[in-house]
């Protein structure tokens, strides 16, 4: 156990954890050279595309350090956005140590912030590193003095690197075996092994990634997973280097994995902890916080007769993806589909590119909704994930909303343009701290608004500087209703909201504009109406269409073409009382759909 390190790398975006970590497997001689790749720990398409890791990975590697000791490095690589902090909590739980890479030319950024948080309070050991040392615009100086000034880490052993080159990757891996302590825990004890991820292998079945805390695993030990009981044979035990590699045994302190003949994830949950069954543990490790999803938008198939299909594709897609909540749904409008619950807008399109890339899969997606928490006269807690659901005003005592705690950091020059947005969108302002030029602003946030195209205009009123964070904080009280749309009378169920009161108007307004330039013209007027309750806030008119009733009217008595007017008048007022309008799916789709601009 002397001889391993636990370490992960934690960093904002696109400030070079990937591009380190291939320098580390090369470094290591982890992959030959013909093997390597750019972003090797990245095994997604949408990954490279898109430059960002979305699921941790690990690659345990050989390192001779300075002292000619063998040391085996355990390196997690992490994801840098906040909808995948959940994967960076897990990451950190498997380790003693972590390095922070800091960007020498941006500086620290809100991820930066939130990850080393993470890490300061989980008891990690924290090796601060400015990478891109070598681009022009890198400045040291400025970089250090915001990890010491915004983080609070001492900056003596601040570490300089080139991901990119590869120069200081050297003295990094040196560092990480003189500065991360070794792995503590029993040797010798009872197995107890922490579930840090499981995914599912077409040929495997479930793999399940491993940290070994006390005791040791050998090849075809009978294993028992404490929390279901459920006991297995590990047919397959290895470490990842970064390829997977079988051995015969994981001795305690090592990250590996096992594949022990698992068909369902249920089976292997994450947090789990896993003993012999022979000898089993007295007491579980503590476990992760199950993650709940934020954000619940419903996916419709294109053609209803495709339903299976989808269905099929979100029960892989939640094989690989623990956070991924499903459940079926129907409308009238839009017939079968599927509710889904997700981290964060992130996550959600990550989703919906898998859907279509991975799948062949097309779906009609609606607009993104939070989950409201209702107390009702009784006392008891409800929660309301549809406009439907939500019981009648005599029945509720109180409505809360989902509210986030939300870092932005942003250059000082542009402190008044985040105030007026946040303002905006309903957020307090808890604290500001300002380190040379950057600020570091604290707000909180209803969740609603940041999902509805908050972080696009952040970046337009700042310029593309500005970098987020945030983290659910709770649910606060708030002046929800229900908003009703009605058309030519009826109310129509699919198309209702829930609003805060005060923006009620504008919003019924904008959802009746929409409808009406989508509902095609009949032989009478439409009204469409937006509604709380009995009372009318918003009104628009489809026009009818109109027969030329006094074509055949050459010249003549004026009275005999008002009679004339009067009786088309008369009939289509007959017709509209009569008349009854069917929604193309074209309308529900402008009001639910979420192409449908930010207020959708």
């Amino acid at each position: 156990m002397r001889e391993i390190r636990n370490f992960s790398i934690i960093a904002h975006i696109d400030h070079g954890k990937s591009t380190l970590a291939d320098c580390f497997i090369r470094a290591c001689k982890g992959l030959e050279d013909r093997q390597m790749t750019s972003q090797v720990l990245d095994n997604m398409d949408i990954e490279r595309e898109r430059g960002i890791t979305i699921k941790a990975q690990t690659a345990s590697l050989l390192h001779q350090d300075a002292a000619g000791r063998q040391l085996r490095l355990n390196l997690i690589d992490t994801p840098g956005h906040a909808d995948f902090s959940y994967e960076v909590s897990r990451s950190l739980a498997a380790c003693e140590g972590a390095l922070l890479v800091v960007d020498a030319a941006q500086g620290v950024q809100a991820q930066t912030v939130a990850n080393s948080y993470k890490a300061v309070s989980q008891g990690l050991e924290i090796i601060p590193v400015l990478n891109k040392i070598d681009l022009p615009a890198a400045d040291v100086d400025r970089a250090a003095a915001q990890i010491r000034d915004i983080i609070g880490i001492d900056t003596d052993g601040l570490l300089l690197c080139s991901a990119k080159s590869g120069s200081g990757v050297g003295e990094l891996l040196d560092a990480i075996g003189e500065r991360i302590p070794p792995p503590a825990g029993d040797a010798t004890g009872r197995l107890r092994a922490l579930v840090v991820d499981s995914w599912f292998d077409a040929y495997a079945g479930v793999v399940v990634l491993l940290r070994i805390v006390d005791g040791s695993l050998n090849k075809g030990d009978k294993i028992s997973f404490m929390s279901g009981g459920t006991s297995r044979i590990a047919d397959v035990v290895g470490r990842f280097t970064p390829k997977a590699t079988p051995c015969e045994r994981l001795a305690a302190g090592e990250v590996g994995y096992v594949v022990a003949g698992i068909k369902d994830l249920a089976q292997a949950r994450v947090g789990d902890t896993v003993t012999l069954a022979s000898a089993a543990a007295a007491d579980p490790l503590p476990g992760f916080q199950r993650m709940r999803p934020q954000l619940y938008a419903s996916f419709y198939p294109t053609e209803s007769d495709r339903f299976p299909q989808l269905r099929e594709a979100f029960e892989r897609l939640r094989l690989n993806d623990s956070a991924l909540e499903v459940e079926p749904e129907s409308s009238p409008a839009l017939g079968q589909g599927l509710r889904c619950g997700f981290l964060g807008m992130l996550h959600m399109e990550i989703v919906q590119e898998r859907l279509s890339r991975e799948h062949d899969v097309e779906s009609l997606i609606t607009a993104p909704s939070v989950t409201h928490e209702v107390e009702l006269s009784s006392g008891a807690i409800e929660m309301i994930y549809t406009p439907s659901q939500l019981p009648t005003p005599d029945r509720i005592k109180e409505i809360r909303e989902p509210i986030a705690d939300t870092t932005v950091l942003v250059p000082d020059s542009m402190i008044g343009a985040v105030i007026q947005l946040c303002v905006a969108r309903r957020g307090v302002q808890t604290g500001i701290e300002q380190t040379g030029n950057q600020a570091l602003m604290r707000w909180r946030l209803p969740l609603a608004e940041l999902v509805t195209g908050f972080v696009g205009e952040l970046l337009a009123a700042t310029h593309g500087y500005a970098s987020l964070d945030y983290e659910l904080a709770g649910y606060n009280p708030a002046d929800i209703v229900r908003l009703d749309i009605l058309v030519n009378g009826d109310r129509v169920e699919p198309l209702a909201v829930l609003v805060v009161r005060a923006q009620a108007e504008k919003r019924g307004r904008d959802l009746a504009e929409r409808l009406v330039q989508a509902i095609p013209r009949q032989q009478f007027e439409i009204p469409v109406q937006a509604a709380i309750g009995g009372k009318i806030i918003a009104r628009k008119t489809v026009k009818a269409l109109r027969k030329n009733v006094l074509a055949k009217c050459y010249g003549g008595d004026v009275t005999r073409k008002r009679k004339l007017l009067e009786r088309q008048k008369r009939g289509k007022k007959r017709m509209r009382m009569i008349g009854s309008v069917e929604l193309p799916q074209e309308a529900f789709l402008s009001v639910l759909g979420s192409g449908g601009g930010d207020d959708g």
